[in-house]
């Protein structure tokens, strides 16, 4: 492609780190009761496009992809309770910074202790991105071999240091960064997705969708790509996604009917999936969870 879609990324993200931009995703009401701890800097730099933290229940394991700013993973402690864990995935240093500012006065205001931030993408969920960044520091990559070796410890990483584990999260939610992933890494998200759910496990996921394909010149804007735009899954490919990686009982529970933007023709709105992995009922049991190794 003419531009790093994941570059762009990276970048709009980081200045929305630092300086709100209200174009990032489209607006969405959460409940007011649960926004009475979180700080207002996390709360005006938050981005997203529909409320998932209403479908978690007390005492489970939530991952929370794209977890920017903390938002809904603050919102999710609170409804988990102190048996429960949230663990917020993101890529972006910055967002993760702004997360983890606030995260003991949060934990002081609650009493108990059960966010954990992690750096990973969320399209390979078993790469631990800090151990990989320190190797990176003793073991600058400057030859073919040290690449080879690199890629080496990549692999070991993941097979014995995973960011999260098989079947070891009750829910998975996602608030408008799906989108984001790269088109020939979107089939792994959604794996990676249903990989770390435990049997009766279930995704939430909102997202930016559209009523048309999105042709290669709009993909490659990246301007419109980070702004939660061009990257947007046609409707019922979005669905589709969900079904092909196993998923059961894909259900749309939430529809914005006024699009939020119409470009070249095509309209984005945002849509919220409830997907089950097995026609199961959920257990809880967290004594597997540390906020050292995230999910076993």
């Amino acid at each position: 492609m003419s531009y790093d879609l994941e570059k762009s990324v990276l970048e709009r993200y980081e200045k929305g780190a630092k300086n709100h931009e209200a174009s990032l995703c489209c607006p969405t009401e959460y409940d007011t009761k649960y926004l009475q701890i979180i700080p207002d800097e996390i709360i005006a730099k938050d981005y997203g496009c529909g409320d998932t933290t209403k479908y978690v229940n007390e005492g489970e394991i939530v991952v929370d992809l794209g977890s920017g700013a903390g938002k809904n993973c603050y919102i999710i402690a609170q409804k988990i309770g102190k048996n429960g864990q949230v663990f917020g995935v993101d890529f972006n240093e910055e967002m993760l910074n702004l997360a983890r500012k606030y995260q003991q006065e949060i934990t002081d205001k609650l009493g108990y202790q059960n966010t954990h931030f992690i750096k990973g993408k969320i399209q390979d969920l078993k790469l631990p991105l800090d151990q990989v960044e320190l190797w990176l520091k003793n073991n600058p990559i400057k030859s073919l071999e040290q690449l080879r070796t690199f890629e080496t410890e990549c692999e070991r990483l993941r097979k014995e240091e995973t960011l999260i584990k098989d079947n070891s999260v009750d829910v998975v939610v996602s608030n408008c960064v799906l989108n984001l992933v790269k088109p020939d890494d979107k089939k792994q998200l959604f794996d990676e997705i249903y990989r770390v759910l435990k049997k009766g496990g279930k995704a939430v996921i909102s997202d930016i969708i559209c009523d048309q394909d999105v042709p290669l010149e709009m993909i490659n804007d990246p301007e419109l790509w980070s702004g939660c735009i061009s990257g947007a899954f046609r409707e019922d490919k979005f669905i589709k996604m969900f079904e092909n990686a196993g998923f059961k009982q894909v259900e749309i529970v939430a529809r914005q009917q006024k699009s939020w933007q119409v470009i070249n023709g095509i309209e984005f709105r945002s849509l919220t999936v409830k997907a089950y992995k097995e026609k199961t009922a959920i257990t809880n049991n967290n004594s597997c969870c540390s906020p050292k190794q995230s999910c076993c």
